[in-house]
């Protein structure tokens, strides 16, 4: 291997500094946590209220910060975690990609691909890296799902059906303001959507949307989406915040079925069942504890590291832009043909 080949991986051996420009309820629970057992070094932490952000430095061990911009100004920060309502996502990725700092941005990323292809340009001309986080992807037991697929357990794959819903909760929420860009399609909606492109091909048609609005809140509080890719495969993806807690996808084939009970909020100490239905035989593969935050940190780190890593996240967050913006475009009516 040439010299100049290596060169990309071989980047300073100081640790890489971190800040979080946010101090929503996910960051809090489960990604300042995490980012404390990962490679990172975590500086710092924003909020617009600086009582807010002393009490969450306070329990983390970092700087608090008042105000967003003021942390991109600090020293020693390399990369920022964007947990921000997503109707802030895009500005304050732009304004971390322009200081410099490679971005996580919290799910959905952004809600549409020109904006997404905008940030990945930017990125990438300032040799940088953005990233979305959907954590559940970063949990063994879907790999070990992938393998048994690709191994050919199920025979030949013939459709995906996942489901993510939620009871609901306070109605002055984040996720029920839609100027804050809430609904369901985004707020849950998001997690069968990208979980089925680790098994559709890689352009999936709309073939058909709906979404359920409540007047009273003016957003969406359920939904459903069909899709398909160009080898006949389908994906049925439902959501809703109005209903029971469901968090599941099974994987239908020509021989067989997969089904995950736990895909996309396990706990860290939890240990999902997969269960594999072939004819007459039911086999329980019991998944690792994992906490699926901290391999978030771990990837989004290692593709700082290694340049070579970052396309692979780019498209990811193209394809799920574009494919989320014709979803609800295509429920609203609006899809062009």
């Amino acid at each position: 291997m040439k010299i100049e080949d290596l060169t990309p991986v071989l980047e300073s051996e100081r640790r890489a500094g971190i800040g979080v420009i946010g101090c929503a309820d996910i960051a809090v629970r489960r990604a300042l946590p995490a980012i404390q057992n990962s490679p990172f070094q975590l500086m710092a932490v924003a909020s617009r209220s600086r009582e807010k952000a002393e009490d969450v430095a306070a329990s983390s061990g970092c700087t608090a910060v008042s105000g967003y911009e003021r942390l991109l100004e600090l020293p020693g920060i390399d990369a920022v975690y964007i947990p921000l309502p997503n109707s802030e996502h895009a500005e304050w990725a732009r304004r971390a990609l322009e200081a410099g700092k490679h971005v996580l941005i919290e799910k959905p990323a952004v809600p549409s691909e020109e904006t997404a292809r905008a940030l990945v340009t930017l990125a990438e001309e300032r040799g940088l890296l953005i990233m979305e986080n959907f954590a559940f992807l970063r949990h063994p037991q879907h790999d070990r799902a992938q393998s048994l697929v690709a191994d050919g357990a199920i025979g030949k794959l013939r459709s995906f059906n996942g489901v993510f819903g939620i009871p609901p909760t306070d109605p002055r929420g984040i996720k029920y303001q839609a100027d804050l860009g809430g609904g369901a399609l985004w707020e849950v909606g998001c997690y069968p959507v990208r979980a089925a492109q680790a098994y559709l091909g890689s352009s999936p048609q709309v073939l058909g949307a709906g979404l359920k609005f409540d007047p009273d809140l003016g957003v969406d509080v359920s939904g459903v989406a069909l899709l398909r890719d160009d080898d006949g495969v389908t994906a049925n993806c439902s959501f809703g915040l109005s209903h029971s807690y469901r968090s599941t996808y099974d994987l239908w084939g020509s021989e067989g079925r997969l089904v995950l009970e736990w895909a996309f909020t396990p706990s860290q100490s939890a240990r999902p069942v997969l269960r594999l239905q072939q004819k007459d035989l039911e086999t329980k593969i019991l998944a690792p504890a994992s906490d699926q935050f901290l391999g978030v940190f771990n990837a989004f780190h290692d593709a700082i590291r290694d340049p070579r890593a970052r396309a692979a996240h780019h498209h990811e967050l193209l394809r799920q832009a574009g494919l989320m913006a014709r979803i609800r475009a295509h429920a609203l009516g609006q899809e062009t043909r």
